[in-house]
Formats: structure tokens, C-alpha cells, sequence
């Protein structure tokens, strides 16, 4: 059977939808972030909890879900989640408090975060089904696009939202979607098999490592906040994240069903690379998306629309590079490609000035476009290939976590750099900080023997 029999566009297309809603709601905030701020009577800066606890409830519900998806059935799992991201649009659509709207960011944070570890396991599974030999590349590579590249697209949307029905919608924007997505999954995703083994509550939880989870999520919430209170060193957050990290791991090693599979990751260096690359890269993808936007906004003064249309052709040539990659099922080549072209692209900003004409900074954003998509397709066809069907959900949840980790410490140097005023010697400054990220990024690619073998493979 072909795969393009096996995966019908019934199959993915709630996969696509669903994956989409995690990416665009991490960035169509944005744009709200002012008028909500007004409207509720607090501070710009107050408004931005709004951003991290997407963030931070993305980084730990990403493989929290792989995991639960694993055990309990990605379809169950994927359905549940799409449930939250209704209610969540509900809360935040009918807030009136600051409180209510963040509530509304975590349950959409947590019920999008299900997509993609599910879509994951459902495709490995499906693929596996149909006995193919490699991985489906055009599915993959569709994934890929719904899952990454579609955060470009929240801050133009989120602009349109703001500046004609209110900011309200950026969370009410949820619902419809939603709602369509949970009515494909129920009908054309096929059925999880019936739970077995898992009487009583223990059970449950010895066999999801709910300590392991928590233990996961101390860590990243100890880890975000000290990246978050950069410039000013939180000694009590990294001492914290460093304790809690070390007891994760010791548990982990511990029991018999590992949250983390340390010692997986421990002999998969390959797939640890590949995290790293990710993490490295998605540094530089979210630094052009919110440090160079918020550059281009403050020199240039154009509106947060005019900013989000102008990153529009950058998630158009990710996308279309996306394709012709995933189909071959390319690794290697595609990862050089995107660490060089992001040096080359990052060069570039350093010699951006507020008097840089705009063409020239529509370029730099073309080249980081031809970044973003090979690196994400050439990312996650290795992650595809670097772990068993039974640890590709978990797997996949923590290759997103990784992420952003990535984003999150992007978020930081943007801090650190314009923590003052935004002024072209910041701009350059995380120029060279993106310079030395991609370069860090190049090494790992071709030093990687691993992924030299899998090019010889797919040649």
C-alpha cells in the first residue's frame, strides 16, 4: 500500500489542525500585549506573563503528553487536549482580569501541546501498519510546516484580530478551530486499543512516572525563571533547577518507566545532538522573530502589522523549502544548509542600522526563512529515525521542549541587549550572539558520524 493510501488527507488533516494552534497562539499574543494592558489597568510588563506561561506550560505538557499518549493512546489524548484549548478560548474570550486571561494562556498552552507528540505517534504507528521502510516524507514535511513554521503567521493574524475586533479574539480565535478540529479526530482518526493493566490510581502513576513529571516540571520552571530574570542572576532559581535536575535524573534511572528515559538518551548521543541542534537553531528563529521585529518596530516605526506581514514571505520560503526536503527524506545536507545560511543571515543584521532600507532586512528574513525550514524538516526526519515507535511520542514532546528552551533563551539575550532602549549596538550584539549559536550548531552537524551514515543511506 502507497503511503499517500495510508495517510488520507482525512487522516491528516485534523493532525495538520491541530498542530498549527501551538505555534500560532506562542506568537499571536503579541500584538495584544498593549491593548490588553489598557484595558485592564496593569503594565506592559505585567502582560508579558502572558507569553511565559504559554512557555513554560508548552515546555512541560510537550512530553508530559507523549508520554501520557504512549500509555493511554495518542487519539484519547489528542481529543482531550483539543477540549482544552476550547475551554481555555472561553476563559480568556469572557476574561476580566489578568488572572483569568493567564489561566486561559496555560489550558491552551497544555490542550495544544497534545498535537504533535499524538500526530507523531499516530503517523509512526500508521506507517508502521502499512510496513513502510522510511519514514512518510510528505507527511512529515506537512507536520512539519503546521507544527513550526506557521509561528510566523500569529503576528500578522493577531495584528488583523487586535486592530479590528479587539484583542478578545486573539483567544476566542481558538474556539471555531477547535471545535473543527475535535469533529475530524472523532470521525477520522482511527480508535485507541482499550486500556489495559491500570486498575487503581497507583498504577496509574507508577506507570506514567508522575514523580518523574513533576520532578520535569520543577526543573523547567526553576530553569525559565532564571532565564527570565536575566540580566539580573536569580542564584536561588539556578540553584533550584540544578537540585531538582539532579534528583530528576536519579529517579529516572530508578524506575521502571521512565518519564525521561535518561539512560536512552545517555546512549543515543545522536538524538541528543539532535536536540541540541534544535534548541540552538529555534535560539535564532525566535531571536529574528522578536528581537529583530521589535528592532524593525522601534528604528522604523511601523505597526505590529506592518512587522508581522513583512515576516509572512519568511514563513512562505520555509515552507516551500520545507517540501522537496521531507519528500527525500534529506538529513545532513539540509542541517548544514540551515546553520550556514542562519551565520550568513546573522552577519547581516550586524550591519543592519536604523537608516538600513527595508528590502535589505526583507532579505536577511528570506535567508533566515531557508534556515528555519531545513532545519526544522531536517530535525525531525532524524528524531524519526533516531528512536523506536514506542518512545517517538515522548521523544518527539521533549524535541519540542528543547524548543523553548531555545525560544525562551532567545527571549533573554533580546532582554539582555535591549534592557535599556532598543538601539542598533543591541541589534548587534545579538547579532554576534546568533553568529556564534549557529556556528556552535555547524560544528555539531558535521562532526556528527551518525548523520553522515544516514546521508549515505538516503543517497
Amino acid at each position: 500500500m502507497s503511503s499517500r493510501n495510508t495517510f488520507s488527507w482525512k487522516f491528516v488533516a485534523p493532525l495538520y489542525m491541530g498542530s498549527t494552534l501551538n505555534p500560532i497562539n506562542s506568537s499571536i499574543i503579541a500584538t495584544a500585549l498593549v491593548p490588553i494592558a489598557a484595558v485592564l489597568h496593569v503594565s506592559v510588563a505585567q502582560t508579558t506573563l502572558l507569553v511565559t506561561s504559554l512557555y513554560l506550560t508548552s515546555s512541560i505538557a510537550q512530553p508530559t503528553a507523549g508520554k501520557l499518549s504512549e500509555e493511554f493512546g495518542p487519539r484519547r489524548v489528542f481529543l482531550t487536549g483539543i477540549l482544552m484549548v476550547l475551554v481555555g478560548g472561553l476563559i480568556g474570550g469572557m476574561g476580566r482580569n489578568l488572572i483569568m486571561l493567564v489561566v486561559a494562556r496555560v489550558f491552551i498552552g497544555i490542550g495544544t501541546s497534545t498535537a504533535y507528540p499524538s500526530a507523531m505517534l499516530l503517523i509512526r504507528r500508521q506507517a508502521d501498519s502499512a510496513g513502510l521502510s522510511e519514514p512518510p516524507g510528505h507527511v512529515l514535511g506537512a507536520l512539519q510546516i503546521a507544527g513550526v513554521v506557521t509561528a510566523a503567521v500569529g503576528l500578522p493574524i493577531g495584528g488583523v484580530l487586535v486592530d479590528v475586533w479587539g484583542w478578545r479574539t486573539t483567544f476566542l480565535v481558538n474556539i471555531p478551530f477547535a471545535l473543527i478540529a475535535f469533529v475530524m479526530a472523532s470521525l477520522w482518526i482511527p480508535r485507541d486499543a482499550p486500556i489495559n493493566g491500570m486498575k487503581t490510581s497507583w498504577e496509574i502513576a507508577s506507570r506514567i512516572d508522575a514523580l518523574g513529571i513533576i520532578g520535569f516540571a520543577a526543573t523547567m520552571t526553576a530553569l525559565l525563571v532564571f532565564l527570565f530574570s536575566l540580566p539580573n542572576l536569580s542564584w536561588i532559581s539556578i540553584g533550584l533547577a540544578i537540585v531538582l535536575g539532579v534528583f530528576t535524573v536519579w529517579w529516572e534511572l530508578q524506575v521502571k518507566h521512565p518519564f525521561i528515559d535518561v539512560r536512552m538518551l545517555a546512549s543515543n548521543l545522536a538524538l541528543t545532538r539532535t536536540y541540541t541542534r534544535f534548541m540552538l537553531m529555534m535560539l535564532c528563529i525566535y531571536t529574528v522573530l522578536y528581537g529583530v521585529t521589535a528592532w524593525i518596530g522601534s528604528t522604523h516605526v511601523v505597526s505590529s502589522l506592518e512587522v508581522g506581514l513583512l515576516l509572512l514571505p519568511m514563513s512562505a520560503i520555509s515552507a516551500f523549502v520545507v517540501g522537496p526536503i521531507s519528500k527525500r527524506n534529506l538529513v545532513r545536507g539540509p542541517l548544514i544548509v540551515s546553520a550556514v545560511s542562519s551565520i550568513v543571515a546573522s552577519i547581516g543584521v550586524f550591519f543592519l542600522t536604523a537608516s538600513s532600507p527595508m528590502i535589505w532586512i526583507l532579505i536577511i528574513t528570506l535567508i533566515f526563512g531557508i534556515s528555519m525550514g531545513t532545519m526544522v524538516s531536517g530535525n525531525q526526519t532524524a528524531l524519526y529515525t533516531q528512536v523506536t515507535a514506542d518512545q517517538i511520542a515522548t521523544a518527539s514532546g521533549l524535541f519540542r521542549t528543547f524548543g523553548y528552551i531555545g525560544s525562551i533563551a532567545s527571549s533573554a539575550i533580546i532582554g539582555i541587549a535591549f534592557h535599556t532602549e532598543v538601539t542598533d549596538n543591541g541589534m548587534h550584539a545579538i547579532a554576534i550572539t546568533m553568529i556564534i549559536v549557529s556556528a556552535m550548531a555547524l560544528f555539531i552537524t558535521i562532526t556528527d558520524r551518525r548523520l553522515q551514515a544516514l546521508a549515505k543511506n538516503t543517497s
